[in-house]
């Protein structure tokens, strides 16, 4: 204060011919005392009295101070009710920014409300959400602890405990806050304290170590605390430090300062002896400078001037700065106030007065608005609360070569700052507890990683979780989410659940080796039919061959042929056009395959019995009836799968729910009705051929087809039987290959039961391919013959 008054007052520009000067009054850190001085200020008596103003020279034009919250607090209401400027350095309480209460205060000290809101941002910048609190009892610790309890809970953090350090008592509870802090498993703690002093003292009779300590500026640079003695508990603290501007000259000053050229030679009694390593005592000694009966023992004086004022030079004269721009406010203020500079509209009336004759409410208007950009940037100084720009440095305690603590800049805090640049930190600069760069962790529960979801445990905070894995199908590809979400349609977690993949498209492919031996067996069994229908063809002449109506022979070999490429169809990419003709194509093929059995088994029936007396079998027993049989119970399927195809038809569709992980492309059917009606109408088909047949089985003739029709007609109700729970009960490509295997295993059993043993026959036993051996045992043979 004095080194900014003495540089204002060599101002030829600033208050030119006005001298400034200042009256001092320690308070003492007690209430009382603060009270008394600013009586005594206002009274001008040396006992205050209430009420009361006589000074013998020229009232006071502003107070700066006190520098507590809970002091400055009592003294804005008693300077409010005379409109006496106020500004104090260092009482941040957010209290004061209530301008009803308290009209005529201001600071050059940001509020608490933005130190709480950037504490939160820093705890929050290192992943620390599971904090401690201790707070002095005090204006200062509880209003800045309660606004950033508020911060803290919307940023998503939470606090593991909270103590009051009791500034009343001599011990200031240090043994019960340390043993709170001892069992506490929070890393991280918050202290908004003026004086840490006695707790760090028990920490280090408990031994408490590992804990980072977050510091308000009340203690952030403390040089009571950067020594040696505490650097194992407070290497690695980190927290916010009051902005240091640039005082030219003031290190100069410092160092010219003597005790002995000043008249209250305590205010420098402490710095010599933290700053120069000088000891005051009573008695004889080598005597730089003597204070009344005091010798002062200081090193070599030579050597004074290269040692540093403080312990830190990066924060050395934080408050400093604000004691300096205090007082150059007020003097900017009587500058303006001197030669009525209108400030912020109209000049109003009153505000202008003889700088030697004015009243202190009258500068009120000028300090609002009062300029200093060459000291805090440009605009003005105050807002409309008297709140300054909120400016912080972001400093780390780190242990020198020397063992003691040093306070470096890692960062800066500046409410005005554009988006984005209010925040700044070098994280690569900062040494926490090891003194290496890795940052320490102050979580209640780890974070839960990508591929997991956060549960609350129940009573206890949200920062306190269990991390559970995502269900089936589910991601989450953030640390700490809240839920897991779904996968689109066509995509599947991967094995880490923590991003979607394409899932894996199955259908059944002609490379897949199911897919190639399906293939291969249809081609290899549709040359069976093949192979037999030549034969016939070569051997229509015999006997055998004209006993099996040689014409429905060709059509069912030609058929049954379809039979086994039909379901090619089935194997590759389901396309649009696949599902609609291949279920058509099977139930139309299959069903004239045994519309000609069917009709084969009947006209043997008719033949056997027409050679009955007086039988009216006899006008039946002709190859159209046949050939009726055949389209007419064709005919009726065919009618059955166009309805089908137009009112509901088969398309292909993506199967996501079958198969984990697989996108299954699949034909769906359309109808599952019309489905299992065509199936339906194969299997009735099938049972009266099977019916007729096996009652036909025991005509007499030497070679009875009807037994072997009976026998193809139980095999393939057989395989159709067994298939209908074997495919309802499979999915994806194995229920294709399923009612390929079906399709397959039907027409062998036809191709094999009815056409084998005339093949064989044919091929091995001439004897038997013979009129007389055929007719040798029955009389129907001519009858079949001509049919």
């Amino acid at each position: 204060m004095a080194f900014a008054i003495e540089e204002i007052n060599k101002n030829p520009n600033l208050l030119p011919n006005i001298t400034l000067g200042f009256r001092i009054h320690d308070s003492c850190m007690i209430i009382a005392r603060s009270l008394e001085g600013i009586l005594w200020m206002l009274t001008g008596q040396e006992e205050p009295i209430p009420n009361y103003q006589c000074w013998r020279n020229r009232p006071p034009a502003a107070f700066i101070g006190d520098a507590t919250s809970t002091r400055s607090i009592i003294m804005a209401q008693i300077l409010g009710l005379y409109r006496y400027p106020q500004i104090s350095y260092y009482a941040s309480s957010p209290l004061l920014s209530d301008r009803n209460q308290f009209p005529s205060f201001f600071r050059t000290i940001p509020s608490d409300d933005y130190q709480s809101r950037g504490l939160a941002q820093l705890v929050l910048h290192f992943g620390w959400t599971w904090v401690g609190l201790l707070a002095d009892d005090d204006d200062y610790g509880q209003q800045g602890i309660r606004l950033l309890q508020e911060e803290l809970a919307r940023a998503g953090a939470c606090v593991a405990f909270s103590e009051n350090i009791l500034t009343s008592r001599a011990d200031k509870n240090a043994f019960h806050i340390v043993q709170v802090i001892k069992q506490s498993t929070a890393n991280a703690i918050i202290i908004f304290s003026g004086d840490l002093t006695r707790i760090v003292e028990e920490m280090l009779r408990q031994n408490v170590t590992g804990k980072i300590c977050v510091a308000t500026e009340g203690w952030s640079t403390s040089a009571r605390l950067s020594v040696e003695k505490y650097s194992e508990i407070l290497t690695g603290t980190i927290g916010f430090a009051i902005h240091s501007g640039r005082m030219p000259g003031f290190e100069e000053y410092l160092i010219s300062l003597q005790p002995s050229s000043t008249p209250d030679p305590k205010f420098l009694q402490e710095l010599w002896e933290e700053s120069y390593g000088c000891k005051f005592q009573h008695g004889p000694g080598i005597s730089l400078n003597v204070l009344h009966n005091d010798t002062v023992l200081c090193p070599e004086p030579e050597k004074l001037e290269k040692r540093q004022l403080s312990p830190s030079s990066d924060t050395a004269f934080g408050f400093p700065y604000k004691i300096y721009s205090a007082v150059y406010a007020i003097a900017l203020s009587l500058q303006d106030l001197s030669i009525c500079v209108p400030q912020g509209g109209p000049f109003q009336r009153g505000t202008c007065a003889d700088i030697r004759k004015f009243q202190p409410w009258q500068l009120l208007h000028y300090i609002k608005k009062v300029h200093l950009q060459e000291k805090v940037g440009p605009g003005p100084f105050f807002d409309d609360h008297g709140n300054p720009p909120a400016q912080y440095d972001i400093i780390n305690w780190q242990r020198s070569t020397h063992g003691t603590l040093k306070q470096v800049k890692v960062g800066g805090y500046d409410s005005s700052a554009p988006p984005g640049e209010t925040f700044i930190i070098n994280a690569t600069t900062i040494r926490w507890i090891a003194g290496g760069p890795q940052v320490p962790t102050s979580v209640c529960s780890p974070s839960c990683p990508p591929g997991s979801r956060k549960l609350a445990k129940e009573g206890e905070p949200i920062c306190c979780f269990l991390c559970l894995p995502c269900s089936q199908g589910e991601i989450s590809n953030e640390t700490d989410s809240n839920e897991c979400s779904m996968c689109p349609w066509n995509q599947w977690p991967n094995q880490n659940q923590d991003h979607c993949i394409p899932k894996i498209i199955e259908f059944l492919e002609y490379n897949d080796p199911l897919g190639a031996m399906l293939a291969a067996t249809s081609i290899i069994s549709s040359l069976i039919p093949v192979v037999v229908l030549a034969l016939f063809v070569h051997y229509r002449n015999s006997p055998i061959v004209k006993a099996n109506n040689i014409n429905i022979s060709y059509v069912l070999l030609i058929s049954l042929t379809l039979c086994f490429l039909c379901s090619m169809a089935f194997i590759g990419y389901p396309t649009p056009e696949k599902c609609l003709l291949r279920q058509v194509a099977f139930g139309i093929i299959f069903a004239l395959c045994i519309s000609c059995i069917l009709s084969k088994t009947i006209m043997v029936v008719i033949a056997f019995n027409a050679t009955k007396p007086n039988s009216d079998l006899k006008r039946w027993v002709t190859p159209t009836l046949s050939y009726m049989l055949i389209v007419v119970c064709s005919l009726i399927q065919v009618i059955l799968c166009v309805s089908w195809t137009i009112i509901s038809p088969p398309f292909t569709q993506y199967n996501v729910v079958s198969t984990t992980g697989k996108l299954i492309v699949e034909c769906n059917e359309g109808s599952t009705i019309a489905f299992w009606f065509m199936l339906g109408y194969l299997g009735v088909l099938a049972t009266v051929s099977f019916i007729v047949a096996f009652l036909a089985r025991k005509l007499p003739d030497s070679f009875n087809e009807a037994k072997f029709i009976t026998f193809s007609m139980l095999a393939f109700l057989s395989v159709w039987l067994s298939f209908i729970p074997a495919y309802l009960s499979t999915k994806g490509k194995y229920m294709v290959a399923m009612e390929i295997f079906a399709i397959l295993s039907s027409s062998i059993s036809l191709v094999s039961c009815i056409f084998f043993p005339k093949c064989y026959i044919i091929l091995f036993k001439s004897e038997m391919n013979t009129k007389e051996y055929l007719m040798g045992r029955g009389t129907g043979l001519r009858k079949v013959e001509r049919i």
